[in-house]
């Protein structure tokens, strides 16, 4: 199967009730899904404190409740916070109503007006409701840190060549992606330095 790095442009145009990207052409802005995990998480903030990078962290409300010294931290850290439902709920497995309740359930434990939908699918009838409260994040770049049929090589290849200011980036705080990511996390931070681009927060 093909696998697109690059987010297609005509997806601006289909779902414009959603953010793809910014204008911003020096920086860049990582974007880590679905933590905070106890295992992963710090190893994370400690890198990114090493590297100087800051970062958005869209993170599903069960981990959250369940880690509030990490969400701390990340907002200590200077870093953001965004909000990936209370579960990691599929929006096309749930009624409008349903999805909307569970994001809202994970604001009381996130407070950000910033929203990503899991797995990045949302019927299109979702988002007048959602953006009336949350800017829907989406996304330029896609890492596939968690998909190992995707050689690590290959990524950073596409990074170099890929990347540039104004990508909204995507990788995953989880225990399947932690191999890897702690692989590619580092490469990644360089190969964007090496091209004069910033890290900023959404």
């Amino acid at each position: 199967m093909l696998k697109l790095f690059k987010t297609p442009f005509v997806f601006r145009w289909i779902f414009y009730q959603r953010t793809w990207g910014f204008s911003d052409k020096n920086a860049v802005y990582l974007t880590f899904d679905d933590g905070p995990t106890a295992e992963l998480s710090p190893w994370i903030l400690d890198y990114l404190k090493k590297e100087e990078v800051k970062a958005t962290f869209f993170c599903v409300g069960e981990n959250a409740k369940n880690n509030p010294g990490i969400i701390e931290k990340i907002k200590l850290s200077g870093h953001r916070l965004g909000n990936h439902t209370m579960r990691h709920e599929k929006a096309t497995n749930y009624s409008k109503k349903d999805f909307i309740d569970s994001i809202n359930q994970a604001d009381s434990f996130l407070h950000s007006n910033l929203f990503r939908p899991p797995y990045g699918r949302m019927p299109f009838s979702f988002s007048k409701a959602i953006a009336s409260k949350y800017k829907i994040i989406m996304w330029s770049w896609l890492t596939y840190d968690y998909d190992e049929t995707v050689k690590i090589e290959t990524i950073l290849k596409k990074a170099k060549n890929q990347i540039k200011g104004g990508d909204i980036i995507v990788l995953h705080d989880n225990i399947k992606s932690e191999a890897r990511l702690k692989q590619i996390l580092p490469n990644l931070i360089k190969i964007i330095k090496n091209k004069g681009l910033e890290f900023k927060v959404i």
